[in-house]
């Protein structure tokens, strides 16, 4: 534990950080797990009103910093071929 007074507002900081980037990562997973069980189970419908939520969802962690612009662009790409496949 450390004991100057920035270090110790640095550590619950960092703490106080990582978990909303947790939670943040957490909530994207699940909304991409929604998108690509409803490509799975063929509901074009629902798929498609999944994939601007999904792709928004994607790049807002991309301007927070969860993900890299590169990782976002390829995982939006993927999802955009899923969703073509079967329309």
């Amino acid at each position: 534990m450390p004991n100057i007074k920035s270090a110790k507002k640095r550590v619950l900081v960092t703490e106080k950080k990582t978990a909303q980037n947790k939670a943040l990562k957490s909530a994207l997973k699940t909304q991409i797990k929604k998108f690509l069980a409803a490509v799975n189970a063929g509901d074009k419908e629902t798929a498609g009103k999944l994939y601007p939520e999904t792709v928004s969802a994607i790049d807002s962690a991309c301007s927070k910093g969860l993900l890299h612009k590169n990782n976002a662009a390829n995982k939006k790409a993927k999802l955009s071929k899923k969703l073509a496949a079967i329309a």
